[in-house]
């Protein structure tokens, strides 16, 4: 008898394992990802060389990912000229929308109490929110002075802990191109 329930348990683990291994890794796309895809190519090498890998991560690895943005993307991506604006909001129309709320506006606050992000980082604190409440893998940026700052991260990390909350992995593309990568 007891080897019958352990055969019912061991069954359900591995369809449990199984059904979440089957689950993709979800990223929170930031504006500057969507911008370096859709730029025209910079005259900086640095700059063109990150369009380039954005461009080879799009292409190759987002398949492997569920991708979502927020009302804040869709807003950023939106200035500008209005044929590069338009280019970017057409990459951003097949990602899934998450919506702002309370909680996202309360943590991204906590970011900016004790100038942890100065104020002109206010709408970099809710990307980090944003992901951070719900629940993503990662958050995909090009912007590494407030958010892919690894000086910064570990004060963030304690924040999101004491609020309750596990911050995704911040990273570039670059960091994000699996094994085949270096």
């Amino acid at each position: 008898m007891e080897s019958g329930i352990y055969s019912v348990f061991q069954i359900k683990l591995e369809n449990a394992l199984t059904e979440l291994s089957m689950e993709k890794p979800t990223i929170y796309i930031e504006t500057s990802v969507v911008s370096y895809l859709t730029a025209r190519p910079h005259r900086d090498l640095v700059i063109a060389t990150y369009q380039q890998l954005t461009l080879e991560w799009w292409t190759h690895s987002r398949q492997e990912f569920d991708l979502y943005t927020s009302p804040l993307v869709i807003e950023e991506a939106g200035r500008g000229d209005p044929t590069v604006a338009n280019q970017r909001l057409e990459v951003l129309q097949d990602l899934s929308l998450l919506p702002s709320n309370r909680e996202i506006e309360e943590l991204a606050r906590r970011f900016m109490t004790g100038h942890l992000l100065p104020t002109k980082a206010a709408d970099d604190a809710l990307h980090i929110a944003t992901a951070t409440v719900y629940g993503m893998d990662y958050l995909l940026t090009w912007n590494c002075r407030h958010i892919a700052n690894a000086q910064l991260q570990k004060q963030i990390r304690l924040v999101c802990q004491r609020e309750g909350y596990d911050l995704p992995i911040l990273c570039t593309p670059i960091e994000l191109r699996g094994e085949s990568s270096c």
